[in-house]
């Protein structure tokens, strides 16, 4: 986002993340977007064209999973904003350091 000064939005109810992997942050307290993970990468594609790329990734075995998780608006921001299951916005910022436990 701030490369291109555009601000991305990320939907999290669009984002898959397994029932284990949840409740293993819930008890935790940690942000399962920032639990280190393997076999997951992001793709930016034009808007146009987003259909026909999730199409061609569900074709390959591994990335059959594949969804659309947000947007990328040309508006300046430099930002990127989650959009939370109860509606509410948070910048997702670069994790500095070690990731600590929430605690509410």
């Amino acid at each position: 986002a701030s490369d291109r000064n555009v601000c991305i939005k990320l939907e999290e109810t669009l984002i898959p993340v397994e029932e284990t992997v949840q409740s293993a942050c819930e008890i935790l307290g940690l942000d399962p977007l920032y639990v280190a993970n393997e076999g997951r990468f992001a793709v930016f594609v034009p808007a146009a064209q987003a259909d026909a790329a999730l199409s061609d990734l569900k074709k390959v075995e591994v990335s059959q999973g594949a969804v659309r998780v947000g947007t990328v608006e040309e508006t300046p921001g430099r930002t990127v904003v989650l959009q939370s299951r109860i509606g509410g916005n948070r910048v997702v910022d670069m994790l500095s350091g070690e990731q600590l436990p929430r605690i509410c």
